[in-house]
């Protein structure tokens, strides 16, 4: 991640002893802020992933007028508390605001820059990784999923992410040469209690996976995992604990929506991510209970092997995930739509009939949105709260 400083400077008579207190400025918030911050040229704004326009002064907005058709959008002006600054990034602010240009002024103690600087970075990070982004459908969306079907030229055009098809006989084909390559995750699955073929089976459809994944190149895949039942008479549960785990986003039942929610969730925070399903949701407490028969292995303490929910076959985790603040998100395939809460993790489930991993959620937001304006069913959940970041995310998006 790149940032650069375009710095306007200001002509007045103390203009040496203002752009030195200025530039030492910049040192103190890129030590808070962790994050390097590069002095950048006119000519070469364009090479960072995110450009700070620091107003250096009064006088300076005619100044930043002759070269504002060649700064990025929007347009971040970082600003001192001296010289006038603020005064000119407000009247530039204004000029913007009046011809539809994006833009903010970055300005307070040195604490609250820093932090801004680390959410816009966040931001734009997340931003450029996607526009890279290549994921797969493994099969088609399962038949219940009417609502998530994703174009992928659309996809491609409007948010850089690549969607490809794999053709579910390939993946039937990988799954019959029945090996897997051994990690931290299979030896820990291994060393659970549970039958030892099942196992084994649940870690060929993992290796057959992480072929695929490494064989497109891919970022994240979803796959039309019930049609495994019959021919293989095992699930995808594992495979998609184990490649989260690894840092590839892997949805169940071929969601695209739920993988891509899962992709901004992630790129953003940099955390596991749970897919799960509303089952029961409590309107007169606002409290809604999620099951799922799989989750990344680095999101759960205590673990138990269990078969898959709906099918009795195969391996399925029951996670307890740590109780405490979490965020729940969903977005549609194109990123336009979202919902985000915040809210908290209250218990760890064990009923007879839902999916394995079950939790209940006391929820900031309303629990109407899942009655009146769901986006899809399978919906995203994540420890702590990152609520203003996702809103911060989609307001640049």
């Amino acid at each position: 991640m790149k940032i650069g400083v375009y710095y306007v400077e200001s002509d007045n008579v103390a203009g040496e002893s203002i752009n030195k207190s200025n530039h030492e400025m910049v040192e103190r918030l890129a030590k808070l802020s962790g994050i390097n911050l590069e002095f950048c040229e006119l000519d070469k704004v364009n090479e960072y992933d995110l450009v700070l326009n620091f107003i250096g002064g009064g006088g300076t907005e005619g100044r930043f007028l002759e070269v504002l058709n060649d700064l990025p959008e929007p347009v971040f002006l970082l600003t001192s508390g001296a010289n006038n600054s603020l005064a000119a990034s407000m009247e530039i602010l204004s000029y913007l605001n009046n011809n539809d240009i994006p833009g903010e002024i970055i300005h307070g103690s040195d604490d609250y820059m820093a932090k801004r600087i680390d959410a816009l970075a966040k931001v734009f990070n997340a931003k450029k990784r996607l526009n890279n982004f290549r994921i797969a459908r493994v099969g088609k969306p399962s038949d219940w999923l009417i609502s998530s079907n994703v174009d992928a030229q659309e996809s491609k055009e409007q948010n850089g992410i690549e969607i490809i098809d794999v053709d579910m006989q390939e993946f039937f084909d990988e799954i019959a040469k029945a090996e897997y390559t051994e990690n931290e995750y299979t030896k820990r699955l291994m060393s659970m209690k549970f039958d030892e073929d099942e196992k084994v089976k649940a870690l060929n459809i993992y290796g057959a996976l992480r072929r695929i994944v490494d064989k497109y190149h891919l970022n994240g895949v979803t796959v039309r995992c019930f049609d495994l039942l019959k021919p293989v008479k095992s699930t995808g549960c594992v495979a998609l604990a184990i490649l989260n785990a690894e840092g590839i986003y892997a949805a169940c039942e071929g969601d695209v929506p739920a993988l891509i929610s899962m992709a901004v969730l992630g790129e953003l925070t940099g955390e596991p991510c749970f897919q799960a399903n509303p089952s029961r949701i409590l309107t007169d407490t606002n409290e809604i209970i999620f099951a799922h028969c799989t989750l990344p292995m680095t999101m759960f303490g205590d673990c138990e092997l269990m078969t898959h929910f709906e099918s009795g076959l195969g391996v399925a985790f029951r996670g307890k995930i740590a109780e405490g603040p979490i965020t729940v998100f969903k977005t549609d395939g194109l990123i336009n739509e979202y919902f985000v809460t915040g809210g908290v993790l209250e218990e760890n489930l064990n009923e007879f009939n839902l999916c394995r991993t079950q939790i209940r959620l006391k929820l900031d937001e309303s629990v109407e949105y899942f009655l009146k304006d769901s986006i899809g069913n399978h919906h995203i959940i994540i420890k702590n709260d990152y609520v203003d970041l996702i809103n911060e995310f989609y307001k640049w998006f």
